[in-house]
């Protein structure tokens, strides 16, 4: 860009797209090491059912009998999982 004194508001779409451009490269490479260092959560027994592949109702029954109980984090209705944990509890897990 030519002139970088110039305000946001008088840029052309161009211009704002180039520099946009000009600063993906920066933002990927940090998303990228964030994501392969951070853990993963699911929200929900939405989320848990869409993680495992059934439905919401078959989700409530496991976590009920325990099957998730290293993975969830419960606030009174609020549930978080970890979903690299959860897999891994599911895997092992024997009906």
């Amino acid at each position: 860009m030519e002139d970088s004194n110039k305000p946001v508001w008088q840029l052309t779409i161009g211009e704002f797209m180039e520099l946009l451009d000009s600063r993906m490269p920066k933002i990927e490479e940090k998303n990228i090491s964030q994501n392969s260092t951070s853990i993963k959560y699911v929200y929900g027994l939405a989320g848990l059912a869409k993680l495992i592949g059934c439905s919401i109702n078959h989700a409530s029954k496991l976590k009920s009998c325990g099957v998730f109980d290293e993975a969830i984090i419960q606030n009174g209705r609020k549930i978080i999982v970890n979903s690299e944990k959860a897999i891994e509890l599911f895997k092992n897990y024997n009906k």
